[in-house]
């Protein structure tokens, strides 16, 4: 769906005087006089071919009015919008009925009514169409006033922790629509006023209401806190005082990991046991190269000797050592 690229004329010789034109976000909108609000919707009909209503609104601006639209389509050729509008004045807000271009302008007319407060003349009936009929006002005006937030403050209204009775209370900010409890509602004049914020502290001024200048300080001065006193001198108040040194720390022989390992002291003994030559074996075992786990052939010595020799043989491979070269036979 696409809008009206142009008019085919000015707008001011298609709707009359005092009608302009514009596009905005892909739509051609034409705005013309509250006076000329049912001659611009039958032009755009029959002249454009906008023979689709497709909705009628409002919109509230204040210190304007009221801006009624009216969204119109063209079938033909090809989907084309058009958006017509007018502005009426909040104290006049009334215009005349679409329902004679538009039949279908009726229930939207009727919306509009209930929502803005705006009047359509020689409209078959303005009855309520989503509002029950004991609600009082228009909830889609700006100045229409927001009767829960009156019940319930307004969020922000408190700081996080600050008491809902008594105490001092913030400046309260009432958005549009928001009434002052103390003007409106059940509350009505029995709200005490908010006491007024305590002027900050002036500080210290020079001759004439002028701030004294600053003193400049490089990044090698330091700051005032940061200047080195002068030796002797009383340390100013509010220093910290110099942090006593620690005392050692007191050995306690009862503990666990003062304790010598049992199994640490008992390795160097045993090896020490095992690498003692036997009696009557020859050669020295300082001179020859440990074996690396040589297993010999079962029932039989490493150089061929007795079944002792051949135990003790066993016994020095379990251990990890070779028999000497000149062993008994």
């Amino acid at each position: 769906m696409t809008g009206f690229d142009t008019l085919p004329g000015a707008a001011a010789e298609l709707f009359g005087e005092g009608a302009s034109a514009e596009e905005a976000y892909g739509l051609l909108t034409v705005d013309v006089p509250a006076g000329a609000w049912l001659s611009a919707l039958t032009t755009a009909r029959d002249t454009l071919g906008c023979t689709y209503f497709d909705w009628l609104s409002a919109v509230d601006e204040p210190g304007t009015g009221f801006r009624v639209c009216a969204h119109l389509v063209a079938l033909e050729g090809g989907v084309r919008r058009l958006l017509v509008r007018t502005t009426i004045p909040h104290d006049a807000a009334e215009l005349p009925t679409a329902t004679a271009v538009f039949a279908g302008a009726a229930w939207h007319e009727r919306e509009t009514h209930e929502m803005f407060g705006i009047g359509f003349t020689d409209h078959p009936g303005l009855d309520p169409l989503l509002l029950p009929e004991e609600f009082e006002g228009h909830p889609l005006r700006k100045d229409f006033v927001l009767a829960a937030r009156v019940a319930k403050a307004w969020p922000g209204a408190k700081e996080p922790g600050e008491p809902h009775d008594g105490g001092p209370k913030r400046r309260q900010m009432l958005p549009p629509g928001v009434p002052d409890p103390n003007e409106w509602g059940p509350l009505k004049g029995q709200v005490p006023p908010a006491p007024a914020r305590t002027p900050r502290a002036a500080g210290p001024r020079a001759a004439g209401g002028e701030r004294p200048p600053r003193r400049n300080r490089t990044a090698a001065g330091g700051s005032a806190s940061q200047a080195a006193a002068a030796p002797g001198a009383p340390a100013p108040e509010g220093t910290p005082a110099e942090r006593p040194a620690r005392s050692p720390r007191k050995r306690t022989p009862d503990a666990p990991w003062e304790q010598p390992r049992e199994e640490a002291a008992g390795e160097p003994q045993q090896e020490a046991a095992q690498a003692e030559p036997q009696p009557g074996q020859g050669g020295s075992r300082e001179s020859e190269p440990p074996a690396e786990n040589k297993e010999p052939a079962p029932g039989t010595s490493g150089d061929g000797g007795s079944d002792t020799d051949s135990t003790d043989s066993t016994d020095r491979s379990d251990s990890g050592d070779e028999p000497p070269a000149g062993g008994a036979t």
